[in-house]
This record gives structure tokens, C-alpha cells and sequence, in this order.
């Protein structure tokens, strides 16, 4: 995935809140990355209502 890439959320791996719970299914743009305890990759999303969160890179999916 690539800053400025479409994607979608396609899975929560943690419990988060009801904000990003809605965000399930949801598609929006890829504007930062960020290494998460030295094990994966964070990506910081950011919808059409302009609300952006991170997500682990497993929890998106290519949107075309």
C-alpha cells in the first residue's frame, strides 16, 4: 500500500469504539505510515467526513 492509496477496512483487529466501528466497510485514503512496535506496519486513514485512525495493514484491503 502507498500514501494516497484508496482502501478499504475490512476487519478490526481490537476492540476500538464505536467511531471506528462504523468505519467497518468503510472506504478512505492512506495519508501516513508508521511502524508499530517493531512488528508491523500502521496506517493512518482518513474518511470523507474527514475522521482518520490508524489501522494495522491486515485490516485494509486495495480499494479500486
Amino acid at each position: 500500500m502507498e500514501i494516497g492509496q484508496k482502501v478499504r477496512v475490512r476487519r478490526l483487529r481490537d476492540r476500538v469504539s464505536q467511531e471506528v466501528i462504523k468505519k467497518l466497510g468503510a472506504v478512505g485514503i492512506v495519508r501516513q505510515f508508521k511502524v508499530v512496535d517493531g512488528k508491523g506496519v500502521g496506517m493512518l486513514v482518513q474518511f470523507d467526513d474527514k475522521y482518520s485512525t490508524w489501522f494495522f495493514e491486515d485490516e485494509l484491503e486495495q480499494y479500486d
